[in-house]
């Protein structure tokens, strides 16, 4: 995961595979020891940022070989993956990341009706879908029978909401050449740049030979229902009116899939041939969001 998203918090990698925070750091202390991973915190002007990781050279060694690569093969070089500690883009990178490690936190317990079966990193989705457009992510979220797939658009509040809204243009040639409707799930930070930023995504919608074709909805992090909740399968999402939109009021993540009966179709993510075949050959599969199943047999240390 780390290899495919870049960076992780601990608190993300909790929610990934750990049962609890301190297992998992007890865990990542030896990992880090071990140079399977490596660690930095960023600087925060109040309070403690928390501890933020990448994949090391020993972790980078393993993955390969796990995969019959040469390490060579990978591209995998220690100083891009800690560069990310002084990249502009980490506060973005993290909070996409936030965003599908909460869908997994949600998968994994018990009693759970739905599911994560699909998260692409914006490199991966670059590299397959970006001679047409470069989403901030991909997933695929499962739940009562249903199935919605979607490209992330995640706002910082730092982009130009006139260039945000254009994508749409990029994502209406992709459902074109691929005959395959995928929705757009754009998030923002407050409810004054959501209201904002709808207005621009229906000028663009009207600009669409086929709008019908990009299905987008908006949420925001401070809605006041469900201040300080950030799980993305309540009911904050909010369909833009212009991309097939027949109801009313905020709706939960699968209510989408109903509402867009059109997705309900071919799956955006290329069959796992197809995408061998598209990616580069060193190129390692997408992982699997979730973490394997624990042994039936389990040994003491």
């Amino acid at each position: 995961m780390l290899h495919e998203h870049k960076v992780l918090t601990t608190q993300q990698i909790v929610e990934l595979c750990y049962p609890s925070m301190r297992a998992a750091n007890h865990r990542l202390l030896d990992l880090f020891k071990w140079r399977v991973v490596d660690r930095f915190q960023p600087f925060v002007s109040s309070g403690t940022a928390p501890m933020h990781y990448v994949l090391d050279i020993a972790g980078s060694v393993a993955l390969a070989y796990e995969d019959g690569l040469d390490p060579k093969q990978l591209g995998y070089r220690h100083e891009d993956a800690i560069g990310i500690a002084h990249s502009l883009r980490l506060a973005h990178t993290v909070g996409v990341n936030g965003f599908f490690t909460t869908l997994v936190a949600l998968s994994r317990r018990p009693g759970a009706r739905g599911q994560l079966t699909a998260w692409w990193s914006e490199l991966r989705c670059g590299r397959l879908f970006g001679d047409m457009v470069r989403p901030d992510a991909y997933g695929r979220w499962r739940e009562d029978g249903h199935r919605i797939e979607f490209f992330l658009e995640f706002d910082f509040g730092t982009e130009d909401l006139g260039k945000l809204a254009h994508k749409l243009h990029g994502y209406e040639k992709l459902a074109t050449a691929t005959g395959i409707t995928t929705p757009v799930l754009v998030w923002l930070p407050t409810n004054r740049r959501e209201t904002t930023a709808r207005r621009a995504f229906v000028d663009a919608l009207c600009q669409l030979d086929h709008p019908t074709l990009v299905p987008v909805a908006t949420s925001t992090a401070d809605i006041a229902d469900i201040a300080g909740e950030n799980n993305p399968t309540v009911p904050r999402w909010l369909p833009v009116a212009g991309s097939s939109s027949r109801r009313p009021g905020r709706l939960r993540l699968v209510e989408l899939a109903q509402l867009w009966p059109q997705i309900d179709g071919p799956t955006t993510a290329p069959s796992s041939t197809a995408a061998q075949a598209q990616q580069a050959p060193a190129e390692p599969a997408a992982p699997d969001p979730l973490p394997p199943p624990l042994p039936t047999s389990r040994f003491r240390r």
